[in-house]
């Protein structure tokens, strides 16, 4: 590998006039109080610098189709703080023990290593790099290698406010921040955490920092958030963000299927339709995205079409994994374990020839991707209980951009703004959504609440007065201040009439909304949640758990409904439930009007009710 002369002569005559950056580019000293921005400036003079003085590139991280690999993301932690649906089982994944994962040190040498062959800029990728404790430091030590430009890193956002200003200082020059909806209750259904907020305020500290652009990552699915590509593209407005948005990739490990995908040109077809002023940027060599702009908007938005249009002829990348195995290919299996021989002794060279290798081998294009898109049909999904999360449709109805422009120009701090707070609140402290509640149930039916041994049943006792109506016959709330607080559970339901077409399209989940069971399943929990806000004089109550079961009933071409909500307070859960039950029904009905006007919602009714002072209810 040859040296650079030229870079390192410039860096002796230049460290004494200013400071200079770990690759001799020039880089002017920080006084207090300077805006941030000059940390942009600054790394744009340093990529000017290393454009100019680049040195001949290894033939180790070139293959045999002439492509060169100057790009390394480097995995820090297999570990995740959100679990998302997409992307791993609620209980996690299994962990590889700690010490078959690379130290610090041994990240840092094999950074080092690449580098010196021609790398110019690492991403730092997980599981979660955020939450690896020497991240910092990792980033520190990076930004001392000359030759690198750039050092990037992609988080879900949660902790980024907190860590971005050492990031910041330490040498993080770019930033890609995975978002994939900007409804809050859709973002806790998806990743199973609450956190929307934090992602926000994330975003919002990048900016303020000076990163331009900031990249929002969000994978587009179908029947899932492809409703809310204008309200991404709407925040470019004002913003300097680079909204990526990633057509879906099925693969083994996330259960999804074809039939999921958007492709970049169904979606640049919706935003011409709302923006026909749309541009094309130049592409930049070896980049993965195509970027469009809007005249006048701050900021732009783009594409990376892995399915439609792969880019493999022009791929640069490489990518190293928590336990040290080197990939040449994101879809091919084949995998070369730089830890093994590092820590086996290997020189220099022999790693260089290991790694040289595996890079020969890399194939033109991602042959085993193509194979699936030729032999796999689109797959019906269907619901079930070990996969409930099959949601095709989950529709917000109405644009947030303008209240989150609001938001992001009004300097918004890190707290969940009033929206969020309804959606997400403190609602639901433990969030249950399944569609069974035990393993000799149904799998599509809620099991009944078993009674305490010697439970009253039968109607409760009946009152002379109206409880929400004051002397005088005005509306009024029943003060609950004085009563204990009881283990509260009520369990309703409710039936959809479907009719044989509906019913048939449900069945093998045909409908062109999507998957309607999933959807009104997700639904009722969010009624459940939000029931004092829609029902007046309905006192706020924690939800513990709430539990939404639908069943398909073949004989009544119907769909039976059965809701169970559980709280600890001093008033009973029965609204709640009945509440879910019927806005899971409406659900249904909104799913399939397009099929049929003749559907029938009724028998919206208590099946229980325990916990109260005035004895507990069952329906006989």
């Amino acid at each position: 590998m040859a040296v650079r002369p030229v870079s390192r002569m410039l860096q002796r005559v230049l460290r004494s006039s200013v400071r200079s950056c770990s690759s001799g580019a020039p880089v002017t000293q920080h006084r207090p109080g300077e805006p941030s921005q000059t940390a942009a400036e600054e790394l744009s003079r340093r990529r000017q610098f290393l454009r100019e003085h680049a040195a001949p590139f290894s033939a180790f991280l070139t293959d045999s189709f002439g492509r060169q690999h100057s790009y390394l993301r480097i995995s820090l932690t297999e570990k995740c703080n959100l679990r998302c649906q997409y992307c791993m089982p609620e209980e996690g994944v299994p962990l590889t023990p700690k010490a078959d994962l690379l130290t610090t040190e041994e990240i840092l040498t094999l950074a080092r290593l690449f580098v010196k062959e021609g790398i110019d800029k690492i991403r730092l990728t997980g599981g979660e790099p955020l939450i690896r404790p020497d991240v910092v430091d990792i980033v520190a030590q990076l930004h001392q290698l000359e030759g690198l430009r750039t050092i990037g890193i992609t988080t879900n956002g949660i902790n980024l406010a907190r860590l971005l200003p050492q990031l910041q200082k330490a040498g993080l020059s770019a930033i890609n921040i995975s978002l994939d909806t900007l409804v809050p209750a859709k973002f806790e259904f998806i990743v199973r955490r609450k956190g929307f907020h934090k992602v926000m305020a994330g975003i919002h500290k990048a900016i303020e920092l000076g990163y331009s652009p900031v990249k929002v990552n969000c994978v587009v699915m179908r029947g899932l958030n492809e409703d809310e590509l204008l309200d991404f593209v709407a925040l470019t407005e004002g913003l300097p963000l680079d909204v990526r948005f990633i057509e879906y990739m099925p693969f083994d490990g996330n259960r999804w299927n074809f039939k999921k995908m958007v492709s970049y040109k169904e979606m640049l077809n919706t935003l011409q339709q709302q923006w026909p002023e749309l541009e094309k940027l130049p592409e930049e060599e070896s980049s993965t995205a195509k970027t469009f702009k809007i005249p006048g908007f701050r900021g732009q938005l783009s594409f990376i079409t892995s399915m439609s249009e792969h880019f493999c002829g022009t791929c640069n990348r490489l990518r190293i994994t928590a336990d040290g195995n080197l990939k040449v290919c994101l879809f091919g299996n084949s995998e070369v374990s730089l830890r093994d021989h590092l820590r086996a002794g290997a020189s220099e060279e022999e790693l260089l020839r290991i790694i040289g290798a595996a890079v020969g081998r890399k194939k033109r294009q991602h042959a085993e991707l193509l194979l699936m898109l030729q032999d796999s049909p689109p797959a019906i999904p269907s619901i079930s209980s070990q996969d409930p999360f099959r949601v095709q449709g989950i529709r917000h109805r109405g644009s947030f951009s303008n209240q989150m422009m609001i938001l992001w120009r009004g300097g918004w701090v890190p707290q969940t703004p009033l929206l969020a707070q309804r959606l997400l609140g403190s609602v639901c402290p433990q969030r249950h959504c399944s569609s069974h509640l035990n393993s000799d149930a149904n799998p599509k039916c809620l099991s009944a609440v078993s009674r305490a041994p010697g439970t009253p049943s039968g109607p409760l006792p009946t009152s002379d007065q109206l409880t929400h109506v004051d002397t005088a016959g005005r509306a009024a709330m029943v003060d609950v201040g004085g009563k204990p607080d009881t283990e509260r559970v009520a369990v309703a339901s409710a039936v959809v009439l479907l009719g044989p077409m509906a019913f048939k399209l449900i069945q093998e989940n045909q409908l062109k909304k999507g998957d309607a069971l999933a959807v009104a399943q997700l639904a009722g929990v969010q009624a459940a949640k939000l029931t004092s806000q829609l029902i007046p004089l309905c006192h706020h109550v924690a939800l513990s758990h709430v539990q939404v079961g639908l069943e398909l009933d073949s004989t009544r071409h119907a769909v039976g409904i059965r809701v169970s909500c559980r709280a600890r307070g001093p008033t009973g859960v029965e609204m709640e439930a009945l509440t879910a039950a019927a806005v899971a029904a409406l659900t249904v009905y909104d799913m399939c009007k397009a099929v049929s006007r003749d559907i029938v919602l009724g028998e919206i009714k208590l099946l229980s009710k325990t916990g109260g002072q005035r004895g507990d209810f069952q329906r006989t």
